[in-house]
């Protein structure tokens, strides 16, 4: 999660968003294979979500878009296009930071990962550094807000 809290750091000096996301691949000794934060402004891509880049980069980097024996590791609560995204990989897990009271698509809202209608479902563990990830996007926010 500090990895991910890295990246999170790097959007919000970029003037994103500041989540940030980094895959693992957990066969022997866990290895971050992808990494990702906020990009949307940068690129003016709706889709570039930090999970979707950094499932992207791992994709890229295993040579295959099944990633069953990777870990996700994310500052906030994926929103329905990344737990989709998370799903269609057929991801291995989920470690999440601070919860989307927004648009939580792992558990708040809906609960993509966990939803046996589906033909894939992966284990979330939630809240990990949640205070520290949650301060970050509230930091954020406060400093646009009085930018303005």
């Amino acid at each position: 999660m500090r990895q991910a809290l890295a990246e999170a750091e790097s959007a919000a000096d970029a003037g994103e968003v500041p989540i940030g996301a980094v895959v693992m691949h957990m066969v022997t000794e866990p290895q971050v294979i992808g990494t990702g934060f906020n990009r949307r402004e940068q690129l003016q891509d709706p889709t570039a979500h930090a999970e979707i880049l950094a499932l992207r980069s791992a994709s890229k980097h295993l040579g295959r878009w099944r990633l069953q024996d990777c870990l996700l590791v994310v500052t906030l609560e994926p929103c329905p296009m990344c737990a989709g995204a998370l799903w269609a990989s057929r991801i291995g897990g989920v470690v999440q930071g601070a919860s989307n009271d927004e648009a939580g698509a792992l558990g708040t809202f809906y609960n993509l990962g966990q939803d046996p209608r589906l033909n894939h479902e992966f284990p979330v563990q939630r809240d990990i550094l949640e205070q520290e990830c949650s301060h970050l996007l509230r930091s954020f926010f406060e400093q646009r807000r009085n930018r303005t």
